[in-house]
């Protein structure tokens, strides 16, 4: 599987006006081929099988560089598992190499989705993350944020996972001031997905900054906590 041949599949099966309803949507110029999200999901799982890790990779940078709407969304799905082996960076890079180019949410989140399971695989690597809390790049900061969730979803969190969301807290503690309505987002979704789980740390983050949030913001996050 090449990637001219992975894009063609995906032209093959696309939908002009779909993709024009996306290209609406998304509000993005790039390419929409008019392929929903289930079927990109069918094919990947199909590439992937059919070939080793290096040419899913290999697969993957061709796709991205395509720049069509769903040719990302496929290269983050390649990359988007639990256990790679050998987990020995380059998916991982790979990954790294993308976020300065995100310019759009769907695709940053697929991506993301594909971080935060390297990120498990290998805490040390929020090392790299917490670089891009600093980025000038919108996407890049908001990244930071969507990439760790999983650090909000532990039932049973570790000593070192507490340790991981208090030094998560303290990189969205930096972005309070900072409006942008992504961002904003961004801090709203970690801390209501932590509330289901640590309710105390999420109230006493918006006791110190919620003055310095946007009021939608400060909803949000607080949505799933008990009155």
């Amino acid at each position: 599987m090449t990637p001219n041949n992975a894009l063609a599949a995906l032209r093959a099966i696309g939908d002009p006006a779909k993709a024009s309803e996306m290209h609406r949507y998304h509000k993005v110029d790039r390419p929409y081929l008019g392929v929903a999200n289930p079927v990109i999901d069918g094919l990947v799982k199909d590439w992937r099988a059919a070939v080793d890790l290096n040419q899913r990779l290999t697969l993957a940078r061709g796709l991205w560089k395509g720049n069509s709407h769903e040719g990302r969304v496929a290269a983050a799905k390649l990359l988007t598992q639990a256990r790679i082996r050998p987990d020995d960076s380059e998916a991982w890079d790979l990954i790294c190499e993308w976020v300065p180019q995100f310019d759009a949410w769907a695709i940053a989140d697929h991506v993301s989705i594909a971080g935060q399971k390297r990120l498990v695989a290998d805490p040390t690597r929020l090392d790299t993350v917490e670089g891009w809390i600093t980025s000038d790049h919108m996407w890049t900061k908001r990244a930071a944020l969507v990439m760790t969730l999983p650090w909000t979803k532990q039932n049973n969190p570790k000593p070192a996972d507490l340790a991981t969301r208090d030094r998560i807290l303290g990189w969205a503690a930096t972005y309070v001031t900072d409006h942008e309505w992504f961002i904003q987002k961004a801090i709203a979704w970690w801390l209501r997905e932590l509330s289901k789980h640590d309710a105390a740390r999420v109230q006493d983050f918006l006791g110190k900054h919620a003055d310095d949030m946007k009021p939608f913001a400060v909803k949000e996050a607080a949505r799933k906590l008990t009155p």
